[in-house]
This record gives structure tokens, C-alpha cells and sequence, in this order.
């Protein structure tokens, strides 16, 4: 029999540890103490107390932010949350040809963001393809600004999220309704319920859990969100820069030499705040209706 000495685990468990600490851990301290300083790239900075969430209460950019933000999650949860569900469903069935739908369905996840995006700017482009299309058939007299208009310019980020999240949240479904018997699909058809209603009654009940993990997974990147935006607005947020995210937002104050770390970690913060409150309204949502 092999002996191992008290130490051999650690040993084991050490560089995942190292990586974690120096990666994870170190920074978000750093961060944290950050916060409360004037800190520079180029200069440790000083204490400067509740200074920086003083002046993000004054920060029109900030409250921008977190209106493009919220209004991001709140269109993003719903869609990436059921449209998945649905094609799950569609494309569950053991169908000649099928296998070429969810892989249709698949691509655009492992596609690059910043080069869909790209792609996406150049058809939604004044003179784009789908504005182009548009006029050519007569449906519109004028280019439609996507990528001009502060509201057009997010929604059309929002469905860049949309149509890039579905067959990734598609997969998870694909693996969650594998473990709902299908003899309760038979008892209820049995019994005269239709389509829409065994989709209720039972596959819904069925994947819940699996539901409320992609609706967490989904409300974390929407308030996350940071290359749609950010390609789609050529780096510039938008007009007069009310199209930022979050993240955005961050990133703009804390590069160059003259950043402001202090500021961008207080930023940084709001961010946390601001993610940790649809997941734990979520968690107690599931709590309710189990």
C-alpha cells in the first residue's frame, strides 16, 4: 500500500492556488482598497474616504450607464431565458437533418464577439446592407440610424447578445430536458392536455432549476456587457457617449497614464452591487415557487 505524506494534497492543490490568489483574490482586494484613494497608473494616490462615491451620486455618465444596464438585462433575461428553451424543444427531436440545425443554432457562440460585431456594424451601417436592402424595396425613405441613435444603437447590441446567446444556452436546455421522464409527457397527452400545456406543466417544472441557473448566467453578462456595445459604437458609446455600459464606463476611466484607478475601482464596486441584486431577486424568486 502507497503511503502519502500529510503535505502531498497541498502540493497538489498549490499552483490552482497560487493562480487564484495572484489573479483573483489579490486584485479584488486591490480593487477594494483602491476605491477609497485618489490612485493614478502612475502614482499610489492617497485616502480620500466616500470621495469617489460622493462624486459617482453627481456622475450623469454613471447614471446613463446603469440605465443602458438595466434596460440590457431586462430585454436580455426574458428572450435568452424562453427562446432557448423553445429551440431545445424544436431541435430535441431525433429527426433526420437535425443535427445540421443545432449546429446552424451553435455557431454563432464560438464565433468571435468583436468579429460579429464588426459584421453586425457593417449591415446595420447607414449605408449597410439592411438599410440598404430597406430602401431598395421601398420600405424606408431614409437610412434608419442604428449605430447613431442612442436607443436603436442598444437594442441593436442587445439583439447581437440575443442572437449570439442562443445556442449556447440552447446546449444547457438540450441537457436538462434529457432528464425529464417522458412518461409524464404520456400521462399528460393521456389525459388531454395539449401541446402548450405539457410545455407549462410539465417541461417547465422540469428544467426549473436549469432555468434560474441561465437566468443568473444571463442577468451577470447583460450587466456585463462590454465588446457589442463598444464595436458596434466604434468606442465612443454612442452619441455624446450615452450608449455605455457599465464596464465601458470603467475602462474609460481607468486608461492611459492619466486614468483614474481610485475612481474606476468605486466604479467597480457599483458593479459588483449592482450584479449581486437580480441574482439574490432570483434565488428568492425560486424559493417562493418551490
Amino acid at each position: 500500500m502507497t503511503h502519502h505524506r500529510w503535505f502531498t494534497p497541498w502540493l497538489l492543490v498549490a499552483p490552482a492556488a497560487v493562480w487564484l490568489c495572484v489573479f483573483s483574490v489579490f486584485p479584488s482586494i486591490n480593487t477594494l482598497v483602491l476605491a477609497f484613494t485618489n490612485a493614478k497608473p502612475l502614482g499610489g494616490g492617497h485616502f480620500t474616504g466616500l470621495a469617489n462615491f460622493g462624486r459617482a451620486l453627481d456622475d450623469d455618465q454613471l447614471a446613463d450607464a446603469l440605465v443602458n444596464s438595466i434596460v440590457y438585462m431586462l430585454v436580455c433575461l426574458p428572450l435568452l431565458t424562453l427562446l432557448p428553451l423553445l429551440i431545445a424543444i424544436l431541435v430535441e427531436k431525433k429527426l433526420p437533418g437535425i443535427m445540421f440545425f443545432r449546429t446552424a443554432f451553435y455557431t454563432p457562440v464560438v464565433a468571435s464577439a468583436v468579429v460579429v460585431a464588426l459584421i453586425w456594424g457593417w449591415l446595420l451601417d447607414d449605408r449597410g446592407l439592411v438599410n440598404g436592402f430597406a430602401q431598395w424595396l421601398g420600405v424606408i425613405a431614409a437610412p434608419v440610424p442604428f449605430l447613431t441613435d442612442r436607443w436603436l444603437l442598444l437594442f441593436s447590441a442587445i439583439s447581437l447578445t440575443i442572437w449570439k446567446g442562443l445556442g449556447y444556452y440552447m446546449i444547457i436546455y438540450l441537457s436538462a430536458l434529457g432528464n425529464v421522464r417522458r412518461e409524464l409527457h404520456e400521462a399528460a397527452a393521456v389525459d388531454g392536455a395539449g401541446p402548450v400545456r405539457r410545455f407549462w406543466s410539465v417541461t417547465v417544472p422540469g428544467v426549473r432549476n436549469t432555468m434560474l441557473l441561465i437566468s443568473v448566467l444571463v442577468s451577470v453578462s447583460a450587466l456585463r456587457v462590454f465588446s457589442e456595445l463598444y464595436v458596434l459604437s466604434n468606442g465612443t458609446g454612442g452619441p455624446g457617449g450615452r450608449d455605455m455600459s457599465l464596464v465601458m464606463l470603467i475602462q474609460l476611466y481607468s486608461r492611459g497614464f492619466t486614468g483614474h484607478l481610485g475612481y474606476a475601482s468605486a466604479l467597480s464596486l457599483v458593479l459588483l452591487v449592482v450584479t449581486i441584486g437580480p441574482m439574490l431577486l432570483l434565488l428568492r424568486l425560486n424559493r417562493k415557487a418551490a
